[in-house]
């Protein structure tokens, strides 16, 4: 069985690596490219403001490790904001960019789901009302540098966020408890330019019974954008999420599992009919 790892070049090769020791023929076909964000002032200004957030929401490793290449020296935890993370991914990149594990707080390892709601669940009863909390975050490459503005200066009214993607379910539920939620976006996302090889492995992966992973709807977004006339009936995949799974199927994929998003999982899933 060939599995298909769609995960940003820089994130595939562990996954790679471990999926072939255990077996398994892998290879990496990266469905987004990640770089830092254009504007970069506001993640400087983020940082400034650093001891009045009484937490920093990080909804992904990247968001992790591009908003910590700004961080200024002299940055001490001791009177510091907690720093939330949805899943083991960005805790684990959390505790790489030297956070304490005591400062983080993030879903259980046995929850059932790795998202914002699981991570509500566990913080809700620490928010305190009147103090803001950041939501670091990225954006799409193709939205307008006015856009891109907008999200980081975005306050916790949830409907003035008008451009990329994030946790706004949680900013509502951080306004209902009295708090405000701030954005800033510290990287960006595009679709990968593809060499031939590639769209041909992924031409053939579409029917052979190759396992395609996708930890991200928009990385289903851009293989749907690389391939407009693709047919996905005879295509298997693993999602790691339930709303990925939904895109995975809006697309038309024909088999679909949901998985954790923990290499465990993924080897149980692919173990396991579907």
């Amino acid at each position: 069985m060939r599995v298909i790892i769609t995960r940003p070049a820089g994130d595939a090769p562990p996954w790679v690596d471990a999926l072939q020791a255990a077996g398994y023929t892998a290879c990496a076909l990266p469905l987004i490219e990640v770089g830092p964000a254009r504007h970069t002032q506001a993640v400087a200004q983020a940082w400034a403001q650093w001891p009045s957030f009484q937490a920093v929401m990080f909804v992904s490793a990247q968001a992790v490790r591009y908003f910590f290449e700004s961080q200024p020296a002299g940055n001490t935890w001791a009177n510091g904001p907690r720093c939330w993370a949805t899943g083991p991914g960005t805790h684990k990149a959390l505790l790489q960019a030297g956070v304490p594990e005591a400062s983080i707080d993030s879903p259980a390892a046995d929850a059932a789901q790795f998202d914002s709601e699981a991570l509500w669940r566990r913080v809700a009863s620490q928010v305190k009302a009147g103090q803001p909390v950041l939501i670091v975050r990225g954006n799409d490459a193709s939205a307008t540098a006015e856009g891109a503005a907008a999200i980081n200066n975005a306050q916790a009214e949830h409907s003035t966020v008008v451009a990329g993607t994030g946790r706004d379910w949680l900013a509502q539920q951080l306004q209902a408890a009295g708090a405000s939620a701030q954005f800033v976006v510290a990287y960006e996302r595009r679709a990968p330019a593809w060499s031939a090889e590639q769209q041909a492995l992924a031409a053939q992966a579409a029917a052979d019974g190759t396992v395609w992973c996708f930890s991200s709807s928009q990385a289903i977004h851009h293989l749907a954008q690389a391939m407009p006339t693709q047919s996905w009936a005879r295509a298997r995949c693993i999602a790691t999420h339930p709303r990925i799974a939904q895109t995975a199927r809006s697309l038309g994929f024909g088999e679909i599992q949901i998985s954790k998003p923990s290499f465990a999982d993924l080897l149980v899933s692919l173990e396991s009919p579907a």
